[in-house]
C-alpha cells in the first residue's frame, strides 16, 4: 500500500474501520451499564450481529500488521466475552456455541471436498512419512514432557506412578490433534497454492481419522492404568470399529445422496446444510458415529466420485461465510481467560515442547520424503494450530475420569487457546515467505469469497476447459 495514489485511502479506510469498532464496542458498553438488563435481553441473535461485525472489522484491521484474520476474529469475541468487557454473560455464549456443529459440518465437508484422489496420490510418499512419524514420536514425546511437568499440575498430586503414565498417554494423543478449521481459514484468507498449502491441508484432514483411532486404543490402554478395577475388554474394540466404519459407512451414503441432490435438485443448499449441521450432527452424537469424520467422507466422495464438486465447494464458501467468523469469534468469546492465566506456565511448556516436536518430525520427514526445500523449511508451519478436536477429546476424558477429567480439560483449553492464537500467525508467515500467497486487491473483505476463488483457481488447473466461474481467474500456472 506503500507509495501511489491508494495509499491515503487505504489509511482512510482503516483509520474508519478503526473508530467503528471502537464506536461499536463503546456504545455497548455504555449500554449494558447504564442498563444492566440488556446483557440478557440483546439475545441470541444481537450477540450474532455483533461479533460477525466487529470480529469481520478486527480482521481487517489485524490485516495491518500481516496477522491472519483468524486472529481478528478471536480477539472480538475475547474482548466482548464474559471476562474482558462482558459485554455478553456466559448463557449467551453457551447458546452461540450451537453454531459449532454447524461450522464444524462445514469444515469437515470442505476439508474433504479439498482432498482429490490425483492429490493424494501425487502426495502419497510425503504424506506417509508424516503421519507414520507424526503418529509414532509426537504422542511418545509428549507423554514424557507431561509427566515430566507433573509438579506444575495440580490435579496430578494425588495419581500413582501407573495412573500417571495412563494419563500422559491421553495427553500424547490429544497433543497429535490439528485444526481443520484454522487451515481452511488461512488458505481461504490468502489463496494459497503450492506445495506447503497443498501438503498442509491435506495432512490435517486425513489425521483426524488417525487421532480419532488411536484416542480409542488410548482410552483402553489407559483405563486399567488408571482405575486398577478396570480390565481391558474386546468390546471397546467393536465400539472402535463401530465408530470408525460406521462413520465411513455413513459418509459415503451422506456424498452420494447430496451429489444426486445437488445434480439433480440444486437450490436451497443453505437449508440443507442448516439441517446437516443442527440435525445430523445431533443424531450422529447419539448414535456414536464421529461427526467430523462423516461429513469429511462426504465431501471426498462429493468431489471425487460426482462432478458437483465446484458447486457444492461454493454453497459451503457462500454460507461459510458467516458461519466461520461467528464460529470463531465464539471461540474467543468462551475462551477462559483466568484460568489461562492461571495455567500459563505449564500451558506454554507443553505448547512450546509440541512445537518444538513437531518441527524436528516434519523436518525429518520431508527429508526421508525427499520433499522439495520449501517443504523441509515451512512443511511443519501448518501443524500448530488446535481447535475443536482437541476440546472434544479434552470432554471425552473429562467424562471418562470425573476424579481427574476436569483439569485435565481445563488445561487443554488453555494449551488450545494458546495454539489457535499462535498457529495461524506462524502458518500465514510460512506462506508468505514461502511465495504461495497472493496479494492481489480483493474487492470484498469476505473471507470465504476468496476461499472460492481458491477452489475454482484449482479446479481450473485440474480440468483446463472452460469453465463459467473460470474465465476470470489468472492463467499462470502456479507449483502444487
Amino acid at each position: 500500500m506503500s507509495g501511489g495514489p491508494s495509499a491515503p485511502k487505504a489509511a482512510s479506510t482503516r483509520l474508519v474501520q478503526a473508530l467503528v469498532l471502537l464506536a461499536l464496542f463503546g456504545l455497548l458498553f455504555a449500554a449494558t451499564r447504564l442498563v444492566p438488563e440488556l446483557e440478557s435481553q440483546a439475545g441470541t441473535i444481537g450477540a450474532v450481529g455483533f461479533l460477525l461485525l466487529t470480529g469481520t472489522l478486527a480482521s481487517e484491521l489485524v490485516d495491518i500488521i500481516g496477522l491472519p484474520h483468524l486472529t481478528g476474529y478471536l480477539l472480538a469475541g475475547i474482548v466482548a466475552g464474559p471476562y474482558v468487557l462482558r459485554l455478553m454473560n456466559h448463557h449467551t455464549v453457551s447458546q452461540l456455541t450451537t453454531v459449532n456443529g454447524l461450522a464444524l459440518a462445514l469444515i469437515a465437508m470442505e476439508g474433504g471436498a479439498e482432498l482429490k484422489i490425483d492429490g493424494l496420490r501425487k502426495s502419497f510418499r510425503s504424506l506417509a512419512w508424516a503421519t507414520l512419524l507424526q503418529s509414532l514420536i509426537v504422542p511418545v514425546v509428549m507423554t514424557g514432557v507431561f509427566i515430566a511437568c507433573k509438579p506444575m499440575i495440580p490435579f496430578l498430586g494425588a495419581l500413582s506412578t501407573s495412573a500417571m503414565i495412563g494419563v500422559g498417554l491421553l495427553w500424547g494423543v490429544l497433543a497429535m490433534t490439528r485444526s481443520p478449521s484454522a487451515t481452511l481459514g488461512i488458505l481461504a484468507q490468502t489463496r494459497a497454492t503450492g506445495p506447503v498449502a497443498s501438503s498442509t491441508l491435506t495432512f490435517v484432514m486425513t489425521s483426524d481419522l488417525v487421532v480419532v483411532v488411536l484416542m480409542a486404543a488410548a482410552l483402553m490402554i489407559s483405563r486399567p492404568l488408571i482405575e486398577p478395577s478396570s480390565t481391558f475388554s474386546l468390546r471397546d474394540l467393536e465400539t472402535l470399529g463401530h465408530e470408525v466404519l460406521g462413520s465411513v459407512a455413513l459418509g459415503t451414503t451422506l456424498g452420494l445422496v447430496l451429489a444426486a441432490y445437488i445434480r439433480l435438485v440444486g437450490k436451497q443448499l443453505i437449508l440443507v446444510f442448516l439441517a446437516l449441521g443442527f440435525g445430523l450432527s445431533e443424531m450422529l452424537g447419539y448414535l456414536r458415529f464421529d461427526a467430523l469424520l462423516t461429513f469429511m467422507v462426504a465431501g471426498f466422495v462429493v468431489q471425487n466420485l460426482s462432478k458437483q464438486g465446484p458447486r457444492f465447494l461454493k454453497a459451503i464458501g457462500e454460507m461459510g461465510s458467516v458461519v466461520y467468523v461467528v464460529f470463531f469469534a465464539t471461540a474467543g468469546a468462551d475462551l477462559d481467560v483466568p484460568l489461562l492465566q492461571a495455567l500459563w506456565p505449564v500451558a506454554l511448556i507443553l505448547c512450546g515442547s509440541r512445537a518444538v516436536v513437531t518441527w524436528g518430525i516434519g523436518r525429518l520427514a520431508s527429508r526421508l520424503a525427499d520433499d522439495p526445500p520449501v517443504m523441509r523449511r515451512w512443511g511443519w508451519s501448518g501443524l500448530i494450530s488446535q481447535a475443536g478436536l482437541a476440546l472434544g477429546i479434552s470432554s471425552v476424558v473429562a467424562r471418562a475420569f470425573p476424579s481427574f477429567g476436569p483439569g485435565f480439560r481445563a488445561l487443554a483449553i488453555a494449551t488450545v487457546a494458546v495454539n489457535e492464537m499462535v498457529g495461524p500467525v506462524l502458518f500465514k508467515l510460512a506462506l508468505d515467505r514461502s511465495g504461495e500467497t497472493s496479494h492481489a486487491p480483493r474487492p470484498s473483505i469476505s473471507t470465504l469469497e476468496a476461499a472460492h476463488e481458491m477452489v475454482e483457481a484449482a479446479h481450473a488447473r485440474a480440468h483446463p476447459h472452460p469453465h463459467p466461474h473460470t474465465e476470470a481467474l489468472p492463467a499462470e500456472e502456479k507449483p502444487t
